[in-house]
C-alpha cells in the first residue's frame, strides 16, 4: 500500500520530486513512478494496485508511494483514495498556473495529441470539456480523453480541487508546495517533504531535472489574458491557503 502520493499538478515538477524522494534510503519505488490507480486503472481492484509496491517488513521503517499528477484533477480520486487508503499522506505541487498552461500545451503538441495553436486550444478548452465531468461522475467506468488532455486552463484552477480534496481529508494530511520554490531550492524543499513523511533529512549529489520541456515564449497578449483569467482563482487560493504566485 502506498504511504504518500504525490497526486498533481501536471507539470509541476513531480517527476522530479519523486525521483529525488526514491533516492532516500529508507524510501522504496513503486514498480513506476505514475500507477494511475485511482484515475484510469481502477477497475483493476486493489490487489492489482498493491501488487505495484515493494513488500516492506512491519518496523522496518520503509516507506513506498507513487506519483500520478491526474490525480488531484480528476473528479473521482478523493472519495476513492478516501475509501481505500483514508491517510494517506498528500502531497501537492502548484506552479504558477500560465507557465502551467503552456508547458501542458507543448506537452501534448510532442505526444501529438495538439494540433491547434495554444490561443486556438484554450478557446476551443469549453466545448472540449463540455459534459465531461458530468460523464465522469455518473459512471466509474468513464474516460474521457479530452478532460485529461485538453484541460490547459482548468488544470490551473488550483483553488477549486484543493477544495475538493480537503472535503474528504483533513489539512495535516496535505503538504503543499510551490513549483517555484522547488526549482530555486530543490535540497531545501526536499527535506521538507523528508520531514512531512517522517524520514530523516538527506541530501542527493544531485538534483537533475527530470522532464524538462524546451519551447518558445508564450505571446504577450495571450500571457498577458492569461493573467487576468486566473486572477480571481489565484486571488481565492491566497485567501484560503496563503499561496500566492509570481507571473
Amino acid at each position: 500500500m502506498p504511504d504518500f502520493l504525490i497526486i498533481g499538478a501536471q507539470k509541476c515538477g513531480t517527476t522530479s520530486l519523486y525521483n529525488y524522494l526514491i533516492q532516500h534510503p529508507q524510501i522504496l519505488p513503486a514498480a513506476q513512478k505514475e500507477i494511475h490507480f485511482f484515475d484510469l486503472n481502477y477497475s483493476k481492484g486493489i490487489e492489482w494496485y498493491e501488487a505495484q509496491f515493494p513488500a516492506r517488513s512491519p518496523g522496518a521503517g520503509l516507506l513506498s508511494g507513487e506519483s500520478s499528477p491526474y490525480y488531484i484533477f480528476h473528479p473521482q480520486v478523493p472519495k476513492r483514495v478516501k475509501k481505500l487508503f483514508p491517510e494517506v499522506k498528500l502531497i501537492i505541487l502548484l506552479r504558477e498556473p500560465v507557465a502551467r498552461a503552456w508547458s501542458h500545451y507543448h506537452h501534448e503538441v510532442r505526444l501529438g495529441y495538439e494540433h491547434l495553436s495554444f490561443e486556438e486550444a484554450i478557446a476551443s478548452e469549453p466545448q472540449r470539456l463540455q459534459g465531461e465531468i458530468e460523464k465522469l461522475n455518473s459512471d466509474e467506468t468513464y474516460y474521457s480523453f479530452n478532460h485529461q488532455h485538453y484541460s490547459y486552463l482548468s488544470r490551473g484552477i488550483y483553488i477549486e480541487q484543493l477544495q475538493n480534496w480537503m472535503e474528504l481529508f483533513p489539512k495535516k494530511q496535505f503538504l503543499i508546495l510551490k513549483s517555484e520554490d522547488f526549482y530555486a531550492a530543490p535540497a531545501c524543499i526536499l527535506n521538507q517533504v523528508f520531514e512531512f513523511l517522517e524520514v530523516p533529512a538527506y541530501q542527493l549529489e544531485h538534483y537533475d531535472k527530470y522532464n524538462v520541456g524546451h519551447y518558445p515564449a508564450i505571446a504577450e497578449s495571450t500571457r498577458h489574458y492569461l493573467i487576468e483569467y486566473f486572477l480571481p482563482h489565484n486571488q481565492r487560493l491566497e485567501e484560503s491557503f496563503g499561496i500566492t504566485f509570481s507571473p
